[in-house]
């Protein structure tokens, strides 16, 4: 089976790389964190921040930007994926698992192949590597300022039914989120033209638009920015998700079935600070969240041919009160998922004999009431 997930270097001295301002900053002060391999292009970075009233911190190592963002907690980040130590997606998806850190914009800046996956992480913006110019620099530390000067951030609804419409609002709603709700896809297409919107919720199906109309009427204007999707349905919607889906390229599109699901995404994209909600929003979120809530109870499936590790995982899962069910090849595994429907979730090991695990997922993906079930690829294949 697997390698262990390698560990974050060990950062045991903070350096100062440019001169930066973490032994000035006060409270009050805003703060952009820059983590940039390029310190020569940091210094710019920082001295357009400070241009507009930002104090700034620098560095070029991804490990440094996880402990300082912990120790100075910033108001903004920049992100370059290319670190010397760790890669700058692992940095990302750190901070975006964590909700002590995951409402702190970033913008990943770096070459213009990451932009769709950088926005799909939750990247507030993507600027594209190489930057010729110093107005686009300009521009982008004004957005973050502009951005960060906004008190309330705006979510769209389009939803038909006003009761619906109120349920939507009474989950996410709050001081720091105004909501606009529309009744349609054109409704919908009037305020992104009129209004910077933050996020949009939208229903597996709008009464007038289909995906394909609605993503060729955005095409058609050029004043619409890239914007989070969130398609909310109430149960089995995934024809409308594979319609959604294609519009990927224009939208980041997420399918959300519960109304914990629907806060929790929502917060996400509208970068929302778990302080700053009501008491129970945070406990939702919380409990999301939280290994000790999710975890117990919950049926694992471990494939994989050394029982060593099905004996470590196995180990490791029932401190977290997991039912723990194994199988030593593939065949039996799907035998094992036919039998026992209420299996949660599986770690399936890639490098088998006869049957490996790439073949066993698609043989599973094969069975219609197993097509969603989650799969865990666990493989020291790189």
């Amino acid at each position: 089976m697997g390698r262990e997930l390698a560990a974050e270097p060990e950062v045991t001295h903070l350096v100062n790389e440019v001169g930066d301002d973490r032994d000035h900053i006060q409270p009050g002060d805003r703060v952009v964190l820059i983590v940039e391999n390029d310190l020569g292009f940091a210094r710019l970075l920082m001295d357009t921040a400070r241009e507009r009233g930002f104090k700034g911190l620098v560095t070029s190592l991804g490990a440094a930007a996880l402990a300082m963002t912990k120790e100075y907690k910033p108001d903004v980040l920049t992100l370059d994926i290319f670190l010397p130590d760790i890669d700058g997606w692992r940095v990302l998806e750190r901070l975006k698992n964590d909700v002590a850190t995951r409402h702190i914009p970033v913008v990943v800046i770096s070459t213009d192949e990451a932009r769709e996956r950088a926005l799909n992480s939750g990247a507030l913006a993507f600027v594209a590597k190489p930057i010729k110019t110093k107005d686009t620099v300009d521009r982008l530390v004004d957005r973050l300022r502009d951005y960060l000067g906004r008190r309330q951030k705006s979510l769209l609804v389009v939803e038909p039914d006003a009761a619906r419409g109120e349920r939507i609002w009474s989950c996410i709603g709050g001081d720091d989120v105004q909501v606009t709700t529309v009744a349609d896809g054109r409704g919908a297409l009037q305020m992104l033209r009129e209004r910077r919107i933050d996020c949009m919720i939208l229903p597996p199906a709008m009464t007038d638009l289909s995906p394909e109309d609605f993503a060729e009427e955005v095409q058609r204007e050029p004043v619409i920015e890239h914007v989070p999707v969130l398609v909310y349905g109430d149960g089995d919607t995934h024809d409308e998700e594979g319609a959604w889906k294609k519009l990927a390229g224009l939208f980041t599109v997420r399918l959300v079935q519960s109304p914990e699901r629907l806060l929790d995404q929502a917060a996400f994209f509208l970068h929302r600070n778990l302080g700053g909600m009501n008491e129970g929003q945070r406990r939702v979120l919380e409990d999301l969240h939280s290994s000790a809530h999710v975890l117990p109870g919950k049926k694992v499936l471990i494939v994989d041919d050394d029982m060593r590790n099905i004996f470590a995982l196995s180990t490791v899962l029932e401190d977290h009160e997991m039912v723990i069910v194994s199988a030593d090849n593939g065949r039996d595994a799907i035998e094992i998922l036919q039998e026992q429907p209420d299996i949660d979730i599986v770690l399936m090991d890639i490098m088998m004999p006869e049957m490996d695990g790439i073949d066993t997922m698609r043989e599973i993906r094969k069975i219609p009431q197993l097509k969603r079930l989650p799969i865990i690829a666990v493989t020291a294949k790189p």
